[in-house]
């Protein structure tokens, strides 16, 4: 009898485990989105800006190590300047020469318009004496051609001016050049971001455009995930989107949905998605806000994995709210600064 029992109790057992597994295969839920929702699997990403200088030269200093936070307009790095200060020096010079020039020639058009008022009185004189035949018509024709020469030369001395003139500018344009290249010397943080790599150290030579400074951009904070034919066009722009990272499966990141690729792809090998794959899917991007990045700016990590979840738009336009259960949104609270930040 005992053995009867025991031998029974065996078949229970295994007719629950049974079935269980029947019911997991076929009756479980699979996890799909509720009605009116769709998610995909992406990474957390942020643009890479490559720090380089415009001239090749020396690296002077570098002011910023990996891992620093950068504000917009830090100074990172700083090139050797010695030979453009010399040459500004030049410039300067160049640009005094060619105004003591345009002093010079000032004075030469001074200097003519007295020699053309005294033709032009001598001519007046000789006019009335030849009407009283105290002078010949040859000494009238002489003080007027004298007249035209003195106002030919005082037209060339104006455009002597004019020409030392242009000279003046075409010196200041290039000492102009080189005090730009002076101010690009001294690279800043075109934005707020973090260092990621720092490729060149004080001392070193690098070419035009070599990259000294790697940064993490954190001022455009986004995921990118991929949503089927059939979802994506009830995505709309601007509409409100969670971020559910791998990390931080109880709570989500609050997102808007700043793109919607007008056109399908194939789908990327390296997608995942829950559903089966169709063969073409549409590229979505929801960007986290920039005050969220900033209140929190010491937590963004770059290439954290998770699952963006965004509406679908219904027949009517509208959109379903999200379920109280679903997942909490992150709220935005201001973080302790960064004790590392330059």
């Amino acid at each position: 009898m005992p053995r009867k029992i025991s031998i029974s109790i065996v078949l229970i057992a295994l007719f629950a485990v049974l079935g269980f597994a029947v019911w997991t295969v076929f009756f479980k839920p699979t996890g799909l989105p509720p009605e009116g929702f769709a998610r995909g699997n992406g990474r957390i990403e942020a643009d890479l800006i490559d720090i380089s200088p415009r001239l090749a030269g020396r690296v002077a200093e570098i002011r910023v190590r990996e891992g620093d936070r950068v504000a917009p307009g830090d100074v990172l790095a700083i090139m050797d300047t010695t030979e453009l200060n010399s040459q500004l020096m030049r410039a300067d010079a160049a640009v005094a020469s060619a105004e003591s020039a345009v002093g010079v020639a000032a004075a030469q058009v001074a200097e003519a318009e007295a020699k053309l008022a005294l033709a032009r009185s001598e001519q007046a004189r000789a006019e009335r004496l030849v009407t009283h035949n105290a002078i010949s018509r040859q000494d009238l024709d002489v003080r007027r051609t004298e007249t035209q020469v003195a106002q030919a030369a005082l037209t060339a001395a104006k455009a002597n001016v004019a020409a030392r003139q242009r000279a003046v500018d075409a010196e200041v344009a290039v000492r102009a050049e080189i005090a730009a290249r002076i101010d690009d010397s001294t690279l800043v943080a075109p934005g707020a971001g973090r260092v990621l790599y720092r490729l060149a150290q004080p001392g070193e030579i690098v070419g035009s455009g070599g990259k000294l400074l790697t940064l993490v951009s954190l001022e455009d904070v986004y995921m990118e995930f991929f949503l089927p034919a059939s979802e994506a066009p009830r995505v709309r722009i601007g509409d409100e989107a969670r971020i559910v990272p791998d990390i931080m499966t109880n709570t989500s990141v609050p997102a808007m949905v700043s793109f919607v690729s007008p056109q399908a792809q194939f789908t990327p090998k390296q997608v995942e998605t829950v559903t089966e794959r169709e063969s073409l899917m549409f590229r979505v991007r929801v960007r986290i806000p920039a005050e969220l990045v900033a209140a929190r700016m010491d937590q963004v990590k770059t290439g954290v994995r998770g699952v963006a979840w965004v509406r679908l738009v219904g027949d009517d336009g509208s959109l379903p709210d999200w379920p109280e259960g679903l997942i909490p949104p992150l709220v935005v609270t201001p973080a302790e600064p960064s004790t590392n930040s330059p």
